[in-house]
């Protein structure tokens, strides 16, 4: 049995689990995480096109933690929305936990002026 197969197939199960309870009555905001890095995009899944993308590989260096990485990826992405005209936006957070980092890119979103 090959475990990473595996692996990669109940993370895809989960993901596609919660893509399904959404509605794309909105772009869909949607984060991947890594070990390392974060990162968010709005895509507009009628015109199959990306709106916004932004990633903690983009901000200045400084000495942050993880979630206050993210925290900067979601508020800088909130804005960039609003610039190009996305006031809506509908959460999509694959195959991660509501928690952490991903729970800190949403608020700030949210802060930023983004509703989802």
């Amino acid at each position: 049995m090959n475990l990473r197969k595996t692996i990669h197939q109940r993370i895809a199960r989960r993901s596609a689990r919660t893509r399904a309870a959404l509605s794309y009555a909105a772009p869909r905001l949607s984060v991947h995480r890594t070990n390392r890095f974060i990162y968010a995009q709005i895509i507009d899944d009628r015109s199959m096109k990306t709106i916004a993308f932004v990633s903690s590989k983009e901000l200045e260096k400084g000495k942050r933690t993880k979630t206050e990485e993210a925290a900067a990826v979601g508020e800088k992405l909130g804005k960039l929305a609003i610039e190009k005209g996305v006031e809506k936006a509908i959460f999509d957070r694959g195959a991660y936990r509501y928690h952490g980092r991903v729970k800190a890119l949403a608020e700030a979103a949210r802060k930023a002026g983004l509703k989802f």
